[in-house]
């Protein structure tokens, strides 16, 4: 973070300043996790479900915090315990935090990446690529919610030329809101899909949601929007910005062309842009990530970057976050697709057809867990898959938990499936069942969604900790 006086923060965040000191300077970042303090830093006491951060208020300041923004004091009966901003509500004070960093940091072009699917890995692959052109800050993983996107925007300092942010949403308004605390000047649609529909409602609600972003990008700034999903597509009459289309389409303006996978499921195209074409060669897995990658592309484009420089990073990006088509040999010769971080009908039916792919010659299993938020759509949803694993020819489903059990009942509705279902309670028992059926030379795709835990089946092939 940009340094900043104890009193400025307290101007920024509607705080009550208490200390002696108002002029002591944060110069170090901002954390919630009193054991991530560093000297200068800014503790922010979260109170959560089970552990109340002004409880380590103390704990961080000892440690070399220069404050803590605090919701209440955390010393003796009355006291605020040494200096901090108290504040009405930490998150908001957080995020007004981050909103009056980067207003003070104007070189500093804010890229939101949002979408039902492909939001990390496209926030992964823009950050690889526009780093060339400039020194960029993205976050590790999913940090796209109300704590995570503020978090990263404090980041930035005044040599920080590109902040690639994710922005995610459980609802209308939540977009929005992310878009006030960072306000992009390039702003990315991936698409809108079935994640989340059992809070929304409907597509069309995931939709007004996901368009929040475009709304948010001013005249003189970019919406990159899929061109081949209509939902996307028509966000361009709700932004004053200029419209940057992706996709397979002719009338992208960034596309791709003469696309195929190599043996080992990665994608190859020709990245086409009005300034040339040229060849580029993922390292990442899947058909699906050639959209993601041209959704960089464009990004990039309007970053300033040449074609060739461009083609380039993305052939040399590598997969940034975990448990994203990570693809890995285990001791035994099975080759584990570990893309358990999340998953709804989109990502899954893309994940199995770049399994089928992969395996082509070999014996190929899919071990899935539910699709949560799909609300009263989840019975058929989870069907459709388990028939898309039987037309697909894998050579066997295991479907993990309760919730995911229609999955099997879908694949038994294909009469011509010759591969084999079991449905099985939990990791352990998944587990089990493969152990008993792999041979050297497999593949195996784990997917499911954060609360199926299905990372644990990959780690348990692969030998390691935590199985």
């Amino acid at each position: 973070m940009i340094p900043l006086p104890l009193s400025t923060i307290a101007e920024l965040t509607g705080g009550v300043l208490h200390t002696e000191r108002p002029e002591t300077v944060v110069g170090g970042p901002v954390v919630i996790d009193s054991r991530a303090v560093e000297p200068g830093a800014l503790f922010a006491a979260f109170k959560g479900e089970r552990v109340d951060g002004h409880d380590f208020a103390a704990a961080a300041l000892a440690a070399g915090a220069a404050g803590v923004l605090a919701q209440r004091p955390f010393g003796g009966p009355g006291e605020p315990g040494g200096p901090a901003v108290i504040v009405d509500d930490v998150q908001k004070a957080l995020g007004l935090l981050a909103r009056g960093v980067l207003a003070r940091l104007p070189d500093t072009t804010v890229i939101g990446v949002t979408g039902s699917a492909g939001k990390t890995s496209t926030k992964d692959l823009i950050a690889q690529v526009v780093r060339h052109s400039g020194e960029t800050i993205a976050p590790v993983g999913s940090f796209n919610n109300e704590i995570g996107l503020p978090l990263t925007a404090l980041r930035a300092d005044e040599g920080t030329r590109h902040l690639v942010l994710e922005m995610g949403a459980r609802g209308v308004g939540h977009i929005a809101y992310l878009a006030r605390v960072a306000r992009p000047r390039i702003g990315v649609v991936l698409n809108v899909g079935t994640a989340h529909i059992g809070e929304f409602g409907s597509q069309e609600m995931v939709a007004r949601a996901k368009g929040e972003l475009v709304e948010a990008v001013p005249a003189g700034g970019t919406a990159v929007l899929n061109a081949d999903d209509p939902l996307v597509r028509a966000m361009a009459a709700r932004t004053p910005a200029e419209i940057v289309l992706f996709g397979r389409g002719p009338d992208a303006t960034v596309r791709a062309a003469d696309e195929w996978l190599d043996d080992a499921g990665r994608a190859r195209f020709t990245l086409v842009t009005p300034e040339g074409s040229l060849p580029v060669a993922l390292r990442l897995h899947g058909a699906h990530a050639v959209a993601n990658a041209l959704a960089a592309a464009a990004v990039a484009r309007e970053a300033g970057m040449e074609l060739h420089a461009i083609a380039d990073a993305l052939s040399a990006a590598e997969p940034a976050s975990r448990w994203r088509m990570e693809v890995t040999e285990s001791p035994s010769g099975v080759t584990v697709v570990n893309d358990a971080y999340n998953a709804n009908p989109e990502s899954m039916r893309a994940a199995l057809d770049t399994l089928g792919h992969m395996a082509r010659g070999r014996r190929a299993f899919a071990v899935l867990g539910e699709m949560a938020e799909l609300g009263a759509s989840s019975v058929a949803e989870h069907a459709k898959i388990g028939q898309h694993v039987a037309r697909s020819g894998l050579a066997g489903l295991i479907v993990v938990g309760a919730a995911a059990a229609p999955m099997a009942d879908g694949a038994g509705q294909v009469g011509s499936w010759t591969g084999e279902c079991v449905q099985v309670d939990d990791v352990g028992a998944a587990l089990t069942a493969l152990r008993e059926r792999l041979r050297p030379q497999d593949v195996v795709l784990v997917k499911g969604s954060r609360v199926a835990g299905m990372e644990r089946v990959a780690a348990g092939l692969l030998g390691e900790d935590g199985a």
